[in-house]
């Protein structure tokens, strides 16, 4: 005879078979997160649905996701999904789980340049949380989202239909040049890889195991690998007078700042996140 499930026994399930593996808090996060994935509730309703039935087939797909968290597999990949800049996105492991910082970088760009009508470049774009929350802000913009990955891509397109948002998305290998767009634009923008190979031991599992490391690691000898190229990059596709905005290391704050410099940026803004790190910059092209 099966086991009878209720909201409440798989919320205790969870609990119990997380306990050894991550702080309380945390926890009750996931477990907000599976209910109202599965069934749509609220917090308030989840306090009072707690004696429904699950059926079978639904208590085993939690039990399984509860088993993935238990390896350190990232919640945002187990359901497929993610809020960005309180927008809903689609997710897989080929691209990266978006984090607050970059919500902080979009901020930042929708707050200099709103209600204008730009054209924008979005290059690396991932899921294409940057590129989709810039379109759907800054409404009288077109918006261009590139990616090296056929598979980003894909993504890219998926949430822009999500999101009810038209991005034109392409494919372009800002390394070796592959496919560039013959385009200017207004507004350039980048969170490219930037973790050095050294820091690596410093990241937890749940990054290391699952996220792609094509997205966030650099040579430690060549760390501003990707914004050389975006600069140059710059340099011939955006416009005079036109923005370059980036995400950065944090220890390469000065460095990345010099090289836009040396590449006669002006205006160069370094700006730190919300936990006073370096992790912004901005430069104007002559």
């Amino acid at each position: 005879m099966s086991v009878k499930y209720t909201i409440k026994k798989i919320i205790s399930l969870i609990k119990t078979e997380l306990n050894d593996h991550y702080p309380f808090q945390e926890i009750n996060s996931f477990v907000f997160l599976l209910i109202h994935h599965y069934f749509g509730y609220t917090k308030v309703e989840l306090q009072l649905k707690q004696d429904e039935e699950v059926n079978d087939n639904l208590a085993a797909q939690i039990i399984q996701d509860v088993e993935e968290l238990k390896i350190n597999k990232p919640i945002q990949y187990i359901l497929e999904k993610t809020e960005f800049y309180s927008l809903p996105f689609i997710l897989g492991q080929g691209v990266l789980i978006p984090r607050p910082e970059t919500e902080e970088l979009v901020d930042w760009i929708i707050a200099e340049n709103n209600n204008q009508n730009q054209t924008i470049a979005d290059i690396g774009t991932g899921s294409g949380c940057i590129a989709i929350s810039l379109a759907k802000n800054l409404n009288q913009s077109k918006v261009y989202a590139f990616d090296n990955s056929s598979e980003a891509l894909s993504i890219t397109r998926r949430n822009s239909k999500l999101n009810r948002v038209k991005v034109h998305s392409k494919f372009f290998d800002i390394l070796h040049k592959e496919n560039a767009p013959d385009k200017t634009f207004d507004i350039i923008v980048s969170n490219p890889p930037y973790v050095t190979e050294k820091e690596k031991q410093l990241m937890h599992s749940n990054v290391l195991d699952y996220e792609p490391g094509s997205a966030l690691f650099v040579p430690d000898n060549n760390p501003l690998l990707y914004y050389k190229a975006i600069t140059d990059f710059a340099l011939q596709h955006l416009k005079k007078g036109g923005k370059l905005y980036l995400e950065i290391n944090e220890n390469f704050g000065k460095e990345t700042a010099i090289l836009l410099e040396e590449k006669k940026f002006q205006n160069i803004t370094l700006k730190k996140d919300i936990n006073g790190k370096d992790r912004m910059l901005r430069g104007i092209l002559k």
